[in-house]
């Protein structure tokens, strides 16, 4: 063959978003703030929850889990991506590997996280009298601990066949990360397995996830229509509808990015949809569920005040 004549790539070089240098100090404000953002807000999350007995709930449990999450996330991309407008753009294709199996790890644990917290929710408002037994602390820790191992699979499984393939011609990624779509216009053997297996993950992380989600939603919110009080169904909707945004908005641009490698991908939507699950949805999430969360906003307040008063 052709290919096995020419020079495997070693090194992978990133469009990132646009070329034009009187852009990149533009871009690489945006994406420090959002980093700095989602980083200490996730922090706060993390640290405010961790550091109170009251919110130590199978709820706020989930919290911490997806704040470690979006922690983990945007440092597994955002510095490269800094690094790369203040210096060549470019990453090694070991680093590029590393990169994409972090990056599906952590997108994938964000879907699983969402479907054990509408889980938790619909436990919690269609059945509270046996909450305590359907939502023990050997439930949550368990349904915690199958979210990190089912997604270290998968995220194995997709970059072991990304491995397999050959880059040996173009090493030039329209992108600002290195992701399963971009990378696969690149291989230069077949990748109709790696696709067929991108288009399954799709359907079960995005698909049979989403389904489960909408489910207990429509059970939550036949439960929350039966209360008779108007204060009782604000109070449930309340400790639901920051998630349901949260899940509706980060769910359409993880399939739509996933589930496009079978029938065409377009690089430019590709980044801003991109843009919005890998450092928006990080940066937003700690702001939708902290600033609408009375409890979470005492505990933080008690603990900036003990932290001042030292």
């Amino acid at each position: 063959m052709a290919w096995m004549n020419q020079t495997l790539v070693t090194e992978f070089f990133v469009k990132g978003f646009s070329e034009a240098p009187h852009l990149q100090p533009l871009f690489f404000f945006f994406f420090l703030s959002l980093y700095t953002v989602a980083l200490s807000g996730n922090i706060f999350t993390f640290v405010t929850i961790s550091f109170n007995s009251i919110l130590h709930t199978p709820m706020y449990f989930f919290l911490v889990s997806l704040a470690v999450v979006d922690i983990l996330r945007t440092s597994t991309i955002l510095p490269k991506v800094l690094e790369n407008m203040a210096d060549k753009k470019s990453i090694s294709y070991f680093g590029c590997m590393t990169q994409l199996y972090f990056l599906t790890w952590f997108l994938g644990a964000e879907l699983l996280l969402f479907t054990a917290m509408a889980y938790d929710r619909y436990v919690a408002i269609c059945h509270p009298l046996h909450y305590t037994t359907m939502m023990s602390r050997k439930v949550y820790i368990l349904l915690a601990g199958s979210v990190w191992a089912i997604t270290a699979i998968g995220s194995s499984v997709q970059t072991g066949l990304m491995i397999q393939l050959t880059f040996c011609g173009p090493n030039k990624i329209n992108h600002f990360l290195c992701e399963i779509p971009t990378l696969l216009l690149l291989s230069c053997t077949s990748t109709y397995l790696n696709n067929t297996m991108v288009v399954i993950a799709t359907i079960y992380f995005g698909g049979i996830n989403f389904v489960l989600t909408m489910v207990s939603y429509g059970f939550i919110i036949s439960s929350i229509l039966k209360i008779r009080t108007t204060e009782g169904k604000k109070k449930a909707f309340s400790t639901c509808s920051s998630h349901l945004i949260v899940v509706t908005i980060y769910y359409t641009t993880v399939i739509y990015t996933y589930i496009l490698p079978g029938s065409g991908y377009y690089p430019e939507k590709g980044k801003a949809v991109a843009v919005l699950y890998s450092t928006v949805s990080p940066a937003a999430n700690p702001l939708i569920y902290t600033l609408r969360n009375k409890d979470v906003k005492q505990a933080l307040r008690k603990l900036l005040v003990s932290w001042f008063s030292f």
